[in-house]
């Protein structure tokens, strides 16, 4: 993530001209189609790009270089599945995980004679999003989707080592990875560190509430195959009440453990000169925050799905004389941008897919970057938090024996919501 894989899949493309009238398309995610565009006009001037987005949309017939989003690919499947394509490339490939949703059945359809997919993260809940992504790049070279899961991704998972190492061997000629450490020696190193918060009594209080409500009943549904929905349900609630009791319903409270040390915390950065990206995966929780920060007399800016101009506060931002703090929501802000004046990279609430906070983190850990960034995972103790760092460490280890060293998990099963909650 952040390692130029824009300007190298840029450098790939063919001019229609010279690809028998063929013009090529970028699928990408809405929030980045302008940086397609701009990367373009910049590194590739000679190639005519064309935007294909909006309700008056009209592909451009003379133009070299198509850029759409995934929302339109779905909506519009059959017109572009029927056209032949010079290269299609897939951004942010991972959109297209699910085999079963309709952009990837239509990104299935699309034919080309160079089809790439891109990500950071090829896997981020199952192995079973690996083989959909390389359906579209390769279609029937992991075989039909049931093999898959019976002779690959079920033995991987239960830890069958010459499984994963078979995997391995029979990707490497079609899986470039793209390593910090190689690509960019020169980028200055990244630290994560774990902030541990006590609860005082009163969040202590409600926390175990919350546990005491809903930990024996969900329990004994799950060991006797019930859905898991309750347990998801409680999962949530006893994530948020780690955070902040008044994210729990029924609950009052004016500040947290948790925001009251981020406050100190950015307080510090800011004095010291430095700026901070702070995610959490809630906006009702950044609702939270921002008081905290007026009162502080920190400035701010914020980006969450809402944000209407999303160039212009990340603009704001890297300005040298910008805010020196940003609130972002990890579904808006998780991808797609280039956040490199930061330094400083706080992490509200942890999940158990590291791969998702490993790409929020990656904003400010890029190409571009010149000075060492810290990552700060604020984790309440003896709370739901502790075990989901536990819980990420195992699923980077299932994904590194399929594709070797990755940031990258696999999926929250009826197992791991057991250890979570007992």
């Amino acid at each position: 993530m952040g390692l130029g894989k824009t300007l190298e899949a840029l450098c790939a493309l063919r001019p229609r001209a010279e690809a028998g009238g063929r013009p090529s398309l970028v699928v990408a995610p809405t929030s980045v189609l302008r940086n397609w565009q701009d990367e373009a006009a910049r590194f590739r001037p000679g190639l005519a790009t064309a935007l294909y987005h909006g309700p008056r949309r009209r592909l451009d017939e003379g133009a070299d270089l198509v850029v759409t989003s995934y929302a339109i690919l779905r909506l519009d499947a059959e017109d572009l599945g029927a056209r032949e394509w010079d290269a299609v490339i897939l951004d942010e490939a991972q959109n297209v995980k699910n085999p079963d949703s309709q952009v990837a059945r239509a990104a299935h359809r699309l034919r080309a004679g160079f089809p790439l997919a891109m990500t950071g993260t090829p896997v981020e809940n199952r192995l079973a999003e690996l083989w959909s992504q390389m359906q579209f790049a390769n279609p029937g070279f992991l075989g039909t989707r049931d093999d898959f899961e019976q002779r690959v991704a079920g033995p991987i998972a239960a830890g069958d080592a010459e499984a994963a190492a078979r995997l391995r061997e029979r990707l490497r000629p079609f899986v470039l990875r793209r390593r910090k450490r190689d690509v960019a020696p020169e980028l200055p190193p990244r630290t994560d560190v774990v902030l541990r918060v006590a609860l005082e009594e009163p969040e202590r209080a409600v926390y175990d509430a919350v546990q005491a409500a809903t930990r024996r009943d969900v329990l004994a549904s799950l060991q006797g195959g019930g859905s898991v929905l309750a347990a998801l349900e409680a999962l949530l609630r006893l994530r948020q009440a780690a955070c902040h009791p008044a994210l729990v319903p029924g609950q009052r409270a004016d500040t947290s453990s948790k925001v009251e040390l981020l406050r100190e915390e950015l307080e510090t950065v800011v004095e010291d000169g430095h700026k901070a990206l702070v995610f959490s995966q809630w906006t009702s929780l950044l609702d939270l925050v921002e008081p905290h920060l007026r009162a502080a007399h920190v400035p701010f800016l914020r980006l969450d799905g809402g944000t209407r101009d999303r160039a212009g506060v990340v603009s704001a931002f890297q300005a040298d004389d910008g805010p020196p703090v940003l609130l972002v929501s990890l579904r808006a802000g998780g991808v797609g941008l280039n956040l490199t004046a930061a330094d400083h990279v706080f992490l509200l609430d942890p999940w158990w897919n590291p791969a998702v906070e490993d790409q929020a983190a990656d904003r400010a850990h890029r190409i571009g970057q010149t000075r060492s960034v810290i990552v700060y995972r604020m984790v309440a103790e003896g709370t739901v938090e502790e075990r989901i760092l536990a819980l990420q460490a195992r699923k980077r280890e299932l994904f590194d024996a399929a594709l070797g060293e990755a940031g990258a998990a696999a999926s929250l099963t009826r197992e791991d919501l057991l250890q979570l909650l007992q």
